[in-house]
């Protein structure tokens, strides 16, 4: 049975999604404490989380049995990625399922902003009627600068576009095309602060978007700007925003999101009647809490299901056609690397792995995971996974390059290995046969056609006649049935390779006696 953890409030229909499969147990606990949460955590498979749960890494580190964590919403700003990556748990959010209300938010900010609706609210509720205090403006051909342009980014710059709004948006990611196919414009954020009457947050909370707003920034803007953040407090410094908004360089502010939440009673930005502030609303609307609930329902049954991953923060998620492509090919990445490991000597230093052929179209970091996890886990074993393996390569100080190239050479599609140590330099390809089946066909310069297996010895001798049956004569006696034998030479009588998949697992004292046999030179036994 298969156990799952709910423990923030989620909509009735997502949690139907879970508890209808009949593998899953699924339990609601949505009132425990950290400590309380920490002591049963260990007894679970998943855990559901909004933003209420700080899943830190003591959390991680208690629970044992964890594979997967899902976010009902787009922030991960309450789970320790880093921590959770090491742990080897995949980490999914749900970035399509509040879209549309933050964007809508967003854009009841700015009207708010311009027309001083809760102001004249406000005051009206104090039978009041000043009209000519809450003068407004239009945002008729106003200028809206959005800074960063992901899904809720384009979504405010469709409603304001259809309220004749000009539109510029700063994301380093974003194409000069993309950007004017969408009839926007595409500048840069020194220019954005310039130019704007309008300025909308819409970037995640990182180490290079913490405080991208300030001092330096306000200083550059237009005298009358105004303000809106409904992404992650902190992209604003609060204090600098305060002081801009005093001294009158801006007109007003909205913020959905702060520095830190909830706002305390003695903050600067509840004294101030041209900031409009909300708690953190966003993604508050009915139809956005079924939407993440129903997602984050979904995406965790196939994680456990193992009908693939989706929206991973830590994990390369692929589109279904594109994971058909590839799948074959995780497979035979991962025994290339599993191979190479047992195949050289010494400490690992440096991995250069080589992608060409039609394979080279794709985003093939789930392949480079797949060789890293092989290379590991003849040490590592059951501490390394797809998720960590990276990183606890380069952990290790093992270097991983990749190169990709779409020309065809000696097969359709080909990846190449060399692993380089203090010690030497090997190097290994494999590729598909034409019925998906894995094949090893290089060896360092010598070309086999091995099909790997999970019992196989590798032998490097001298090529003279009667190697194949002493070796036949000797396992043979050892009770060791040979299932395929495999060969590589550069020159007649030269050195060559001879690789030998067994049926059985061949012992340390095997290869020690195989050693002793006439043109041997050195013997592995390699299992996958």
């Amino acid at each position: 049975m298969i156990k799952i953890l709910v423990s923030d409030p989620l909509s009735d229909e997502g949690l139907k999604i879970l508890k209808d499969i009949k593998e899953f147990q699924v339990d609601i606990k949505t009132d425990l404490k950290p400590e309380e949460l920490k002591s049963v955590i260990k007894d679970y498979d998943a855990l559901l989380v909004r933003s209420a749960t700080k899943v830190n890494k003591d959390l991680l580190d208690a629970a044992v049995k964890l594979k997967v964590v899902g976010r009902a919403g787009v922030g991960l700003d309450n789970v320790d990625l880093g921590a959770a990556t090491q742990k080897g748990v995949i980490v999914m959010n749900t970035p399509g399922g509040n879209t549309v209300s933050t964007a809508e938010h967003a854009l009841s900010l700015i009207l708010s902003l311009s027309r001083n609706i809760p102001q004249a609210n406000a005051s009206m509720k104090k039978a009041e009627w000043k009209r000519s205090k809450f003068m407004g403006v239009e945002l008729y051909a106003k200028t809206l600068g959005i800074i960063g342009f992901g899904r809720i980014g384009r979504e405010v710059a469709k409603r304001a576009l259809s309220f004749g709004m000009i539109v510029e948006a700063y994301d380093p990611f974003l194409s000069r095309e993309v950007a004017e196919s969408l009839g926007i414009k595409i500048v840069e954020l020194k220019e954005l602060f310039q130019a704007a009457d309008y300025i909308t947050m819409h970037t995640p909370m990182t180490e290079e978007t913490k405080h991208m707003i300030s001092a330096e920034q306000f200083k550059i803007m237009k005298k009358g700007v105004r303000i809106i953040n409904c992404a992650r407090g902190g992209i604003i410094d609060e204090q600098a925003l305060i002081a801009a908004v005093k001294e009158g360089k801006v007109a007003g502010a909205a913020l959905d999101v702060f520095e830190k939440e909830p706002l305390t009673a003695d903050s600067e930005l509840l004294k101030l009647d041209n900031i409009i502030l909300t708690p953190h609303l966003g993604a508050s609307t009915e139809e956005a809490q079924v939407n993440v609930a129903i997602e984050v329902a979904e995406i965790v049954r196939d994680a456990l299901l193992g009908r693939g991953i989706r929206n991973a923060a830590n994990y390369p998620c692929l589109e279904a056609e594109v994971s058909k492509m590839l799948d074959p090919y995780m497979a035979l990445a991962e025994k290339l690397g599993a191979f190479c490991s047992q195949l050289v000597e010494g400490r690992f230093q440096e991995l250069d792995i080589s992608y060409s052929g039609e394979i080279a179209a794709y985003d093939l970091s789930p392949l480079t995971m797949a060789i890293s996890k092989g290379l590991l886990s003849p040490i590592l074993k059951e501490t390394v996974n797809f998720i960590n393996a990276v990183s606890l390569a380069k952990e290790r100080g093992i270097k991983i390059k990749e190169a990709k190239s779409s020309k065809e050479n000696e097969f359709v599609n080909l990846i190449q290995l060399q692993i380089k140590t203090d010690k030497e330099t090997r190097m290994v390809s494999g590729t598909l046969s034409s019925n998906k089946k894995t094949r090893i066909v290089k060896i360092d310069e010598y070309y086999v056609d091995l099909a790997p297996t999970d019992e196989m010895i590798y032998i490097e001798n001298w090529d003279r006649p009667g190697l194949i049956g002493s070796l036949g004569t000797f396992l043979g006696k050892h009770n060791i049935n040979i299932a395929a034998m495999t060969f590589g030479r550069d020159n007649p009588g030269g050195k060559a390779i001879s690789v030998l998949t067994v049926d059985s697992p061949v012992s340390a004292e095997t290869i020690e006696q195989i050693k002793k046999l006439e043109n041997i030179l050195t013997v592995k036994g390699i299992r996958l």
